[in-house]
């Protein structure tokens, strides 16, 4: 029974902490799509993208940290090792992927997957300076 309340658990916090940052990344990723789309975008539908890829890139990292064995602080060897960067690339493509397919323009189209591609790079861009930052 214990067993079952800690996985229960754990699968909380896990949708919990993937819709605070699907949040944030979904903030970043509308402002970007909006700019390089030259009009707007559905934000429901930027944030469900913005969820699955956080929970899907949540998966990866702490499937690469397991693999690694390093579940505890420090990471700095962790943000440098190559797994890790060969998952983040992954992360990037299921990103760029996921709002390509499930993000409409407000004119019922979808979006470019160029304007994808950037918005994941912007969402990226922060999130891994904030990671560096943070582990160092």
């Amino acid at each position: 029974m214990s067993n079952l309340l800690a996985l229960l658990g754990s699968l909380l916090w896990w949708v919990l902490y993937g819709s605070i940052f699907a949040l944030f990344f979904a903030l970043v990723a509308w402002a970007v799509l909006r700019w390089a789309e030259r009009c707007n975008v559905v934000f429901n539908r930027v944030y469900l993208a913005c969820l699955l890829w956080s929970l899907a890139g949540m998966l990866l990292v702490v499937g690469v940290a397991a693999h690694e064995g390093m579940l505890r602080p420090p990471y700095v060897a962790l943000i440098a090792s190559t797994p890790l960067r060969l998952a983040l690339v992954l992360d990037m493509l299921l990103g760029a992927l996921l709002l390509w397919r499930l993000v409409p323009r407000a004119d019922a189209r979808r979006i470019r997957l160029a304007s994808a591609c950037m918005a994941v790079a912007a969402v990226t861009a922060i999130g891994f300076g904030a990671a560096t930052s943070l582990a160092g």
